[in-house]
């Protein structure tokens, strides 16, 4: 399949997931948003030769992608292909920080290689927990939880509409690609030429679509506000959800609780 294809199939595959009716999909959206607001934060806020500190974080996103009935392996490969942007961006600092902070095995482990385990973990955990909570809620009823917690309508309708383009573009390159496979007779291969009229009739193509698709949206009734699929009702339910997460994230950001859970194991022995 092509890349344009691959693309399209995996966000069409996040929102069928989002259309499950497990009870973790049932929460009011805002209760999800916010509690990874919290996470996002907590994350963050980690300085950056943290890694132990950061495993406890892993709980937040398996369990949700556990209760909610995402696969693993979908998961998994969706962030296999945006994981080269972390391993790019930490990739001198083992070339740059050189001082030697612990001896493991009669191997030295230097500063640098301990904070760039600690941003390609901290890209993990993040955009792990972006897709799983689209995978979880949709990313419709995240634009409309947005929407509700104060985010300014316009910048909540273009992050919607930029979502919905996506789709827009990978079926009409998908198309494109298709199109010219049947013309090439087999031939492989294309230069800078065909390649720069490709993209300049891709682009062509997806905005006249877009604009038919918002004209049938105007048509419909669409004045620029996004509408949840089903009304938002914010319960005692979704409060627990709200605080019992937040309130974990705050105690594994402000205790160290891998050494803790060490010494239970062990019995207190070091």
């Amino acid at each position: 399949m092509s890349t344009p294809g691959s693309a399209l199939a995996g966000l069409s595959r996040l929102d069928e997931l989002a259309r499950a009716a497990t009870p973790v999909h049932r929460l009011d959206p805002r209760a999800k948003v916010l509690a990874t607001a919290v996470y996002l934060v907590c994350v963050a806020s980690f300085g950056r030769y943290e890694v132990l500190g950061l495993l406890p974080f892993t709980l937040y996103p398996v369990a949700l992608a556990a209760a909610g009935g995402l696969p693993a392996g979908f998961l998994a490969r969706r962030l296999v292909v945006v994981a080269p942007f972390a391993l790019v961006v930490g990739a001198f600092n083992p070339l740059v920080d050189r001082q030697v902070v612990a001896h493991v095995g009669g191997l030295a482990v230097t500063a640098g290689w301990i904070s760039y385990a600690s941003i390609v973990l901290r890209f993990l955990l993040t955009a792990g927990v972006a897709l799983v909570l689209v995978g979880v809620t949709g990313f419709t009823d995240v634009c409309a939880a947005l929407g509700r917690l104060g985010l300014p309508r316009v910048f909540v309708t273009q992050l919607l509409l930029l979502y919905r383009y996506l789709f827009v573009l990978a079926g009409e390159g998908q198309r494109m690609a298709r199109a010219r496979a049947l013309r090439a007779r087999g031939r492989r291969g294309m230069d800078w030429r065909t390649h720069a009229s490709l993209l300049g009739h891709l682009l062509l193509r997806a905005v006249a679509r877009a604009q038919r698709l918002y004209q049938a949206m105007a048509c419909r009734g669409f004045r620029g506000e996004v509408l949840p699929l089903r009304r938002l009702r914010f319960g005692g339910r979704d409060a627990a959800f709200l605080l019992g997460w937040s309130a974990a994230f705050v105690a594994f950001r402000l205790v160290d609780v891998v050494p803790l859970v060490g010494r239970l194991v062990t019995g207190g022995r070091t």
